[in-house]
């Protein structure tokens, strides 16, 4: 329902569906809610696709599909497994884009994890070890060096991790940003298995 003396138009409505895939109903009500500011709608739409994703978080994934991307000129290919709760969402056009855009994704972003709890914690500690032996001698206070520490290991897992990294289409978006508004569009949990990339004359990742 739009607010009084305030009207939406289809033009709005539809460049926020362009911009975020999301229904017409959804993206009036996102609008109105934002006072038709485009980007404080974009803001409400992902809030509600996360929130929505966090409530189907815990819903078994059995079904899905295995999803293939061959970069022009077959240099680089990419096999990854996207998972949800039943066939007939694996079926639907969204899903379908959901692994396309994905897949794609891996090809270009070449990440090592799909998620911050697959690295090995020695991993982990190795990275926070260079971070500090970077900062020695700043003589800033600890407080202060934690909060760096935290900010670069945050860097780093954008870096990594599949699901933290930035969208190759929209930076403001990460990976799973896009997962959280496939699965408001669904209805469904769906949860990125594994994947694996492959380049020409490389033999480990």
């Amino acid at each position: 329902m739009e607010k009084q003396g305030m009207t939406i138009s289809a033009e709005t409505v539809k460049a926020l569906r362009d911009k975020t895939g999301a229904g017409f109903m959804e993206c009036k009500s996102a609008l109105t809610d934002a006072d038709g500011d485009l980007d404080k709608a974009i803001t409400i739409l992902r809030k509600r696709g996360t929130a929505q994703a966090a409530k189907r978080a815990g819903r078994s994934t059995k079904q899905g599909v295995t999803g293939s991307y061959i970069h022009p000129g077959g240099s680089v290919g990419v096999l990854v497994e996207i998972n949800c709760e039943s066939d007939f969402v694996a079926r639907t056009d969204d899903f379908k884009t959901l692994v396309k855009e994905v897949a794609m994704h891996i090809a270009a972003s070449s990440p090592t994890y799909v998620r911050v709890e697959d690295i090995p914690v020695e991993i982990v500690e190795r990275e926070k070890d260079i971070f500090r032996s970077q900062l020695e001698g700043s003589n800033k206070p600890a407080q202060v060096i934690d909060k760096i520490l935290d900010g670069k290991i945050n860097s780093y897992y954008g870096q990594v991790v599949l699901l933290k990294q930035p969208s190759i289409r929209d930076p403001k978006t990460t990976v799973a940003d896009l997962v959280a508004a496939t699965i408001a569009k669904v209805g469904e949990n769906i949860s990125i298995a594994r994947f694996a990339r492959f380049k020409v004359g490389e033999i480990d990742k």
